[in-house]
């Protein structure tokens, strides 16, 4: 057996994760739906990683994991984690949805792939190979075929599409940094405590931020119906806690450029989830689109064309 395959097949299990996180990812746009008549989207989020640190925390005693007592340089770096992967990701998606429509948001949030790997290779000087930009190139214009088949009106907008056009990016921009300033972290204390830590201190940051909104409501939480309350543990436990900690794993054994081009399976997944569950219509146009994300995650992580 080669080296290249010896690589390929150990890696297999880290790819395998991958691919369920972010159908997990792809699953979460349309849990959210059940969630934006009854909840405010600060609110909602807030409720979402009070979930999620509960799961990681419960997780912890269960495995009887004792959370690793963090420097003090390194509460700044899971701080930083905190604030831009889970707090300001989230006032930018959600407000930014305020001014441009959901689909619109998807091909902006879709240009992730492509930020992580020139973030990484100008940063932390990772090799970016011309087979990884063809392949991010290849996973942006799929998932974009996805996108635009389910809403060909995606770039229609008003005259303020701009600012959900700029607060989008910024989800994509709070993105890369979580994804690329965890390296160290992942490596010192590991993807379950550094997920631990960065979402207990988003979480915070978000429900400060709400009180201060005077969002909180105790008489809409206890009027959520029982397929709201699926959602949001839909949300929290596997949207947050476990994907999360999965995501960061596979940061720590393949990198996160060749971990970030998995994001373009989540409008994959979110048209075929829509289509099972919500009888949303499965074009053609969307099958080809998945065909070609499948292709430019192959190339990106393909070690025989490194």
């Amino acid at each position: 057996m080669t080296m290249s395959a010896q690589i390929t097949t150990s890696h297999t299990s880290v790819y395998l994760k991958l691919a369920a996180v972010t159908m997990i990812w792809g699953g979460t746009f349309v849990a959210g739906r059940f969630l934006v008549d009854s909840l405010s989207p600060l609110f909602a989020a807030s409720l979402r990683f009070l979930l999620a640190s509960a799961a990681l925390l419960l997780f912890l005693l269960l495995t009887r994991t004792p959370l690793i007592r963090p420097n003090p340089q390194q509460w700044l770096r899971l701080a930083l984690l905190g604030f831009f992967g889970i707090f300001f990701y989230n006032l930018c998606f959600f407000y930014g949805l305020h001014y441009i429509n959901a689909s619109r948001a998807s091909l902006i949030v879709a240009l992730n792939p492509a930020v992580i790997g020139l973030a990484s290779w100008l940063i932390f000087k990772e090799c970016l190979s011309r087979a990884k930009v063809f392949g991010i190139a290849i996973c942006i214009a799929g998932a974009s075929v996805v996108i635009a088949s389910r809403n060909p009106q995606l770039l229609a907008g008003n005259d303020d599409a701009w600012i959900g056009d700029l607060l989008i990016f910024g989800c994509v921009l709070g993105w890369g940094i979580y994804s690329l300033f965890s390296k160290e972290l992942n490596q010192s204390l590991g993807p379950v405590q550094t997920v631990t830590y960065s979402i207990l201190l988003g979480t915070a940051m978000l429900w400060a931020t709400s009180a201060v909104r005077g969002e909180l409501s105790v008489s809409a939480v206890i009027s959520l119906g029982p397929q709201q309350w699926l959602s949001l543990m839909y949300l929290g436990v596997l949207g947050s806690a476990l994907a999360y900690i999965g995501y960061y794993d596979g940061i720590r054994q393949i990198g996160a450029t060749r971990s970030g081009v998995f994001i373009a399976l989540n409008p994959l997944t979110a048209v075929i989830l829509g289509a099972l569950l919500l009888g949303e219509p499965l074009s053609l146009a969307m099958c080809l689109g998945g065909v070609l994300i499948l292709a430019g995650i192959f190339l990106c992580n393909n070690p025989l064309r490194e």
